[in-house]
């Protein structure tokens, strides 16, 4: 009986350290797993307006699955921008501004004056730079150009190259494909560092060569035909609501590419080429929904997704037949804003902010998020605060720039429901000033679209609005030299 006693104690022994060493594993495994640092995906497209999306437009045909389930399982920013650009090429500065924070005119030469890419001491605190030392993996795949070199470099793999065709090989298919051989190479290593992936596209900006049965499907065709306009067809998109034949001056950047010599518009403003182009345009859009769609499908099957913040967005905007304009040269609503979601670990779903964010804010807040000292050189603020709920916004005043045709160029300053827009260019031959109150009109109708409502057009020269047009000349004049602006409008005093 006595041996039978020390067997059960002996067992009971045994059993009673298999469960300690049960728990102790679990606990080990827990821990390693609250440890895991998280993955970034950020997804920057090329020459997106918000609006073309159903997330900020429910009106468009446009259909992207992909990122509306991004929006429903994270959250959307309204009001995203980038603050301009001192270059006709806007999206040089803009991706200057996203890699490495700073404001517009505290940017490296290269932001200006492209060709100029010597080393310079900014890049090494952009965000390849940053996350290698912080002991990330990074990649990166984009278009090749209109960017900033010194920045790019810095991602330990890199596959670069402009494809804006319509196919596997010359289209947005190639950009993810460097992205999946990554992850599968990973997976073959079991590497289990924390990624960064800088996933970009070339398109949907011109030429926006779709493929076939994605045009098809939104009516339009690869138009090369400078003596014939491209068909109307029933599935094309509609006009814009904002749509003019003519912008009602000139915009200040004489023989500007976007505006006169992309392929398929030229000057053509009529209703078959605006209706083709923005076909085009959603045709690209699609197939970038379609190749983001694969990579989160990779990320899920390795486990990762739920561990990965997903940013998605787009250099700025574009007008494509909105107010008579063609190009990204301008600072009308549709073009200074750009898509935003975010969605990731612990942070909320189906939410819409208001935010008030400019893309230069984006790296601080990848610092925040992976818990990495921001550089001093960073300029912008880290919006994690309305990530996690405790703001809405992150500034009361917004200010944009364009002046990468005649200088001083244009200048914006938006506070509240208030927007000034003034324009000084063509050696002073156009001096305009527009006044917009965006709650009331938030597609900024001019004088030209005809419509009825006191607010539903520019109220620069309605004396009622006086006092506001001073007040936001004021703060527009305030805003520039907070941050630097080098330059004038006719009716400021004049810098000595």
């Amino acid at each position: 009986m006595k041996k039978h006693y020390i067997f059960q104690s002996v067992l009971l022994f045994m059993f009673l350290g298999l469960l300690g060493c049960k728990n102790k594993i679990e606990l080990n495994a827990n821990l390693k797993k609250e440890a895991k640092r998280p993955n970034f995906l950020f997804v920057l497209v090329d020459d997106q307006s918000p609006f073309d999306l159903q997330t900020y437009n429910p009106a468009s045909i446009l259909e992207t699955p992909t990122i509306s389930k991004l929006a429903e399982e994270g959250i959307v920013f309204e009001e995203v921008r980038h603050m301009g650009s001192m270059n006709g090429a806007v999206c040089t500065p803009s991706r200057h501004m996203i890699m490495s924070g700073r404001t517009l005119w505290h940017l490296p030469p290269s932001a200006e004056f492209q060709k100029q890419t010597d080393p310079h001491e900014i890049d090494e605190q952009t965000i390849g730079a940053i996350f290698n030392r912080a002991g990330y993996k990074t990649m990166r795949t984009c278009k090749k150009g209109n960017s900033y070199p010194g920045a790019n470099k810095q991602f330990t793999v890199f596959h670069d190259a402009t494809k804006r065709g319509g196919t596997d090989e010359t289209g947005s298919p190639w950009h993810a494909k460097q992205v999946l051989t990554y992850l599968n190479q990973r997976e073959k290593t079991k590497e289990d560092d924390p990624f960064f992936i800088y996933f970009g596209f070339s398109h949907p900006h011109d030429r926006r060569d779709g493929t076939p049965e994605l045009l098809e499907k939104y009516g339009a065709v690869n138009h090369r035909d400078k003596n014939a306009l491209p068909a109307l067809n029933e599935k094309q998109p509609q006009l814009p609501e904002n749509y003019l034949e003519k912008h009602p001056f000139h915009h200040g950047h004489p023989n500007l590419r976007d505006e006169t010599r992309v392929s398929g518009v030229w000057e053509n403003r009529d209703e078959n080429t605006i209706r083709n182009e923005l076909g085009r345009e959603f045709a690209c859009s699609e197939n970038i929904d379609i190749q983001l769609n694969k990579v989160l499908a990779k990320l899920e099957a390795m486990g990762e997704l739920d561990n990965t913040y997903i940013i998605y967005t787009a250099d700025h905007g574009m007008a494509i037949g909105r107010h008579g304009l063609q190009g990204k040269q301008n600072l009308y609503e549709h073009t200074w804003r750009v898509p935003f979601i975010v969605k990731g670990p612990n942070l909320p779903k189906g939410k819409r902010v208001k935010g008030s964010v400019y893309l230069l804010d984006v790296l601080p807040t990848l610092c925040d998020l992976a818990n990495i000292e921001i550089p001093e050189t960073v300029e912008g603020n880290s919006f994690t605060s309305v990530l996690n709920g405790e703001t809405e916004s992150m500034r009361e005043v917004m200010y944009g720039v364009y002046c990468g045709g005649t200088k001083p160029g244009m200048r914006t300053v938006k506070k509240g429901d208030w927007k000034l827009i003034k324009y000084d260019v063509l050696e002073g031959q156009v001096k305009e000033t527009q006044l917009f109150n965006l709650a009331e009109n938030p597609l900024e109708y001019l004088p030209e679209h005809g419509k009825d409502g006191e607010l539903l057009t520019n109220l620069a020269n309605n004396p009622k609005y006086a006092d506001k047009l001073a007040e936001m000349e004021a703060l527009l004049l305030e805003q520039m030299v907070h941050y630097g602006d080098p330059y004038r409008l006719w009716n400021q005093p004049q810098i000595n």
